[in-house]
Order: structure tokens, then C-alpha cells, then sequence
């Protein structure tokens, strides 16, 4: 009797273990984007994460092969082991949240289906030692069956999406008039996507994808849910990870104009190769029609050098490389100049190709964050709202949350870039703080998805960082380990240089730091909970 209740405690164990693992698991794939390889390649390298499946198992086997009383406490003792280890887990604050979309929900039911079946099993072959082995793989295999259940699912999900599609496709046919603006890029899209809609706005009924809405469901949910027949225009922020990514949004909402922001090495884990985020980003440029216009960032090397047929506008700083845009046919551009940049924000010229130029004032810091508002410019000016009518929504424009975001706590200035992990946006970050008169501290677990040159362009930032920075604290030490060496070798005190395992110690490092100079504390990147 006793050895049964024991055994029944055991197994109820396993499978409240089992639905910890299980969401675990949902909640990093729904991270990974619902891709099967990306998950799969996130198991390899993040094993550790689920180091206590395998004794749970073994006790499971030990106890299911025995017949005592002793061998079924050790399967309550493994059910146990890992219960504890994912509570903890799942009790850490989570950085995004498991949203529990419809996919969600048919993801977990497929799962839980196939548990129940193998346990139904269990019961009719009336073996102990079945029970127990099934509940200890169960616990061993859970996240790869989720990996299982979204094949499972594909067929159910692939129609859902072409239903979603097609209906928001439905929509935006009848709205005829409706101008629909692309924008995409490397980095910079979420910040002229916010920019560009507060500007047209002074004139006209805009829609804008919300947050980092980018991918084709997100699009298909703003448009399905928000676009109404009183828009004028639609942003649609495009983001991309795969070769064809952008060419299936365009293929979606049909863009009249496109901006690309910039191209760098971004997602180089997917992309492989930067020639590839290139022909990717300008599949935007690919999908315009013959009448549409084309906005480039003039300061970005990778997008000057690419010749297109389509009329293009550049835009960006005084320097960027006017001789080599008149060789591809593009106008003079929208070109700021006389930058000024100081705690309070940015003052700056912008002169437009027809010589009209007005000073525009800004609460946002960063010469790439004047960039993006100068190519913002660029597209209201070109839609009939003068330079004069801009100056005022240009002063209104608030920082994008997590992009170089200014926030006061007293003695101490955060300076929030948690949303930036690529790297010329790294370094001007750094740059940034470097214009600020007090004490400059730089947080920062440095930068992910970056491929073979990881390690590479995270040594790089190290070294842009020592030059900027009075004090440095890094996030994690294994994965820091690149940019310590940077920062090193540029010279930099090592007396001064600090290596947290979490975010909390080097706040607290960094808030500690005695001093009579005000603080100014860069908190750069911020990595997603997957890693």
C-alpha cells in the first residue's frame, strides 16, 4: 500500500515536471520564432539549461526496474530534482513574457495529447516499470517533442497562416487609395518607422505596425485588427532573419516607397553571409512599382555601393558620399549638418536636394539617431509636408523605448540602448556617452546572432569601449569574454573593468561607484531570456 502511494506521489511529480519543462520549452521556441532548426540548434547550444532530465530519467528507469519501496522514493527523489530546478527556472522573471497566442495553445494541446496517449498506455499494460519509464523519457525527451508537435501542427498552422493572409490581403485591396511605406534595415527601422509616423501625422491619417511588429503575422494582425477606411498610410516595419523574408511581406502589402534603413551584420547565424543581408534588405527596392520612390541611408557603405534603376533618395549626415549618389543617378539627398549634441538633446540643419534647409531641435542624443530622423524628413518632406511644418514634430519626437532613451534617477542618468545589439550601433552608443560630462559607465552583455564573427566583433566593440568609458562592467563571463580582451587590450585599467553573472551586480557595481561627478550609465543590449 505504502510502496503504491509512494509511487503515485512519484509519478504526479514527474508530471507537474513534465508541464514546467514542457512551457519552458514552448516559451524559448515561441522566442525562436517557431523555427524547428533554430530550436533545434538552441537545445545544442543551451544543453546545461536542461541538465537535470537526464538523473530524473535514470532514477525513473532505476526505480521502474526494481521492486522496493527504497527504489520508488528514489523515483519520487529524481521527479523531485527536477520540479525544484524548473520551478526555479520558470520562477525567473522573464524578460518577454510566453505570449499564449492561438499557436501557443495548439502547440501545448498537441503536446499534452501525446502525453496523455503514452500514459493511457502506461495504464493498460499495468507495468510499474512502463509507468516510470515513460514518465522519466517523457521528461528526457519533452524538448524535442515540442520540436515534434509543431511538425505535427504544420499542416493545421500553414493554413491558418494563408487564411490570416489572405484576409488581410482582402483588406487592403479594398482600400484603394491607401500609400503603403516599407521600411526596412539591419538596424534604424524601428526608430524611423516611430520617426516617420509622428511626422506624417501632422498631415495625414497614419497606420504604423506597432513596438517590433516586422514579421508577415505581425503585419497581417495590424493590418486585420487597426487599418480602418480613414488611413491614408500604412509603415509597415519589415524584419527579416532569411533570405525571401522581406520579399514574402512585400508580396503581402504591396509598399508604393521603401526605406532602407541601413545594412550591417545582423542575424549573421541565419544570413551567413553580408551579401546576403543585402540582396535581402533591398527585396524591398526589388517589390516598388515604377512610380515609387526609394529612401537610402547615403552614410551606410554597404547600401551606397549597391546601382538601381529606381529613383532613389538618399538621406544622412554632410559627409555621406554625395559624388558616389550622383553616379547612380540619385538627386543631392537630404543632408544635416551642424550637429550639436549635449545631454538635453540634438540641434542640427537639414538641407533638402531643391537647397530649401531648416535647424531642427531634437530631445534625442546620437548622431545615428539624427540620421534616422533626417531620413524620416526625407519621405514627409517628399510627401508635400515642408521643412518649416516639420520643426515642430521633429521637437516633439520622443526617444524609441530601449534606443538610446534618456532616463533621470537622480544623480545618475540611465542611458537605455537595451533594443541595440548590432555593431555600428554599439559603437555609437559609445560614442555617444562619450559626449556627456560626468562619469561614464558602460553595462553591457555584449552582442548575439553575429555567426563566425562573433567573438570578432564583439572584441572591436571592447576596444571602442575603452576609449569611451571611465568604468566597464560585463555581463556574463564566458560570453564577455571577447570584449574584456578588447577593452584590455586598448589599455584600458583592468582595475576598472568588472564581470558580473547578472545584470543586478553590475547595476549595483556601477551604482556604488564613489564619486562627485554625475553618473552616466550606459546600459547597452539586452539579451533576449533564449540566451
Amino acid at each position: 500500500m505504502a510502496e503504491n502511494v509512494i509511487m503515485i506521489c512519484g509519478l504526479v511529480l514527474y508530471a507537474a515536471a513534465f508541464l514546467l519543462v514542457m512551457r519552458y520549452n514552448v516559451h524559448m521556441f515561441q522566442q525562436n520564432g517557431y523555427k524547428n532548426k533554430v530550436q533545434l540548434n538552441w537545445l545544442m547550444q543551451n544543453r546545461e539549461r536542461q541538465r537535470l532530465l537526464l538523473p530524473s530519467f535514470l532514477a525513473a528507469v532505476l526505480a521502474g526496474g526494481l521492486f522496493c519501496v527504497a527504489t520508488a522514493v528514489i523515483a519520487v527523489f529524481g521527479a523531485t530534482l527536477c520540479l525544484w530546478y524548473f520551478l526555479m527556472l520558470a520562477g525567473q522573471k522573464a524578460k518577454k513574457k510566453l505570449v499564449y497566442t492561438s499557436r501557443v495553445k495548439r502547440l501545448l494541446a498537441t503536446n499534452v495529447l501525446l502525453a496523455v496517449i503514452f500514459a493511457v498506455l502506461c495504464i493498460v499494460g499495468k507495468s510499474r516499470m512502463l509507468a516510470y519509464f515513460t514518465a522519466g523519457l517523457f521528461l528526457l525527451c519533452e524538448p524535442f517533442l515540442v520540436v515534434f508537435s509543431n511538425v505535427i501542427n504544420a499542416p493545421v498552422e500553414k493554413a491558418v497562416k494563408k487564411h490570416y493572409i489572405r484576409d488581410a490581403k482582402r483588406i487592403l485591396a479594398a482600400h484603394k487609395e491607401l500609400t503603403v511605406i516599407g521600411v526596412t534595415g539591419s538596424y534604424g527601422k524601428t526608430s524611423v518607422k516611430f520617426f516617420l509616423n509622428a511626422l506624417l501625422q501632422s498631415k495625414f491619417q497614419v497606420l504604423a505596425t506597432p513596438e517590433s511588429y516586422n514579421t508577415p503575422m505581425g503585419v497581417v494582425k495590424t493590418i486585420r485588427s487597426s487599418l480602418n477606411p480613414t488611413h491614408e498610410i500604412f509603415i509597415c516595419e519589415m524584419g527579416a532573419k532569411n533570405i525571401g523574408d522581406i520579399k514574402e511581406l512585400c508580396d503581402i502589402v504591396h509598399p508604393k516607397h521603401g526605406v532602407i534603413t541601413a545594412i550591417g551584420p545582423q542575424h549573421l547565424e541565419s544570413f551567413h553571409s553580408i551579401e546576403n543581408i543585402i540582396k535581402t534588405k533591398f527585396e524591398l527596392a526589388d517589390a516598388l512599382p515604377a512610380d515609387g520612390l526609394l529612401f537610402l541611408n547615403g552614410d551606410n557603405e554597404y547600401i551606397r555601393r549597391e546601382k538601381r534603376e529606381q529613383t532613389s533618395i538618399f538621406y544622412g549626415l554632410e559627409s555621406f558620399g554625395g559624388e558616389k549618389n550622383t553616379e547612380q543617378g540619385a538627386a543631392a539627398g537630404y543632408r544635416a549638418s551642424g550637429l550639436k549634441v549635449s545631454a538635453l538633446g540634438t540641434v542640427f540643419t537639414v538641407t533638402a536636394p531643391d537647397g530649401e534647409s531648416a535647424e531642427f531641435q531634437t530631445k534625442i542624443i546620437g548622431a545615428h539617431n539624427v540620421v534616422n530622423i533626417v531620413g524620416a524628413v526625407a519621405v514627409a518632406h517628399t510627401l508635400g509636408i515642408s521643412l518649416e511644418e516639420l520643426k515642430l514634430p521633429v521637437r516633439r519626437l520622443q526617444p524609441v523605448e530601449h534606443r538610446l532613451q534618456l532616463l533621470e534617477r537622480g544623480s545618475v542618468t540611465l542611458i537605455d540602448d537595451a533594443y541595440n545589439s548590432n555593431p555600428a550601433g554599439s559603437k555609437a552608443a559609445v560614442d555617444t556617452l562619450a559626449l556627456f560630462d560626468g562619469l561614464r559607465i558602460l553595462i553591457t552583455p555584449g552582442m548575439v546572432e553575429l555567426g563566425e564573427k562573433e567573438e570578432e566583433y564583439n572584441y572591436e566593440f571592447g576596444k571602442a569601449a575603452a576609449v569611451s568609458c571611465d568604468y566597464i562592467a560585463l555581463v556574463g563571463k564566458r560570453r564577455t569574454e571577447p570584449i574584456a580582451r578588447g577593452v584590455l587590450d586598448a589599455g584600458f585599467p583592468e582595475q576598472r573593468l568588472f564581470v558580473a553573472d547578472k545584470l543586478e551586480e553590475a547595476l549595483n557595481y556601477a551604482y556604488a561607484l564613489n564619486t562627485e561627478k554625475h553618473k552616466f550609465i550606459l546600459l547597452e543590449n539586452d539579451l533576449p531570456d533564449n540566451y
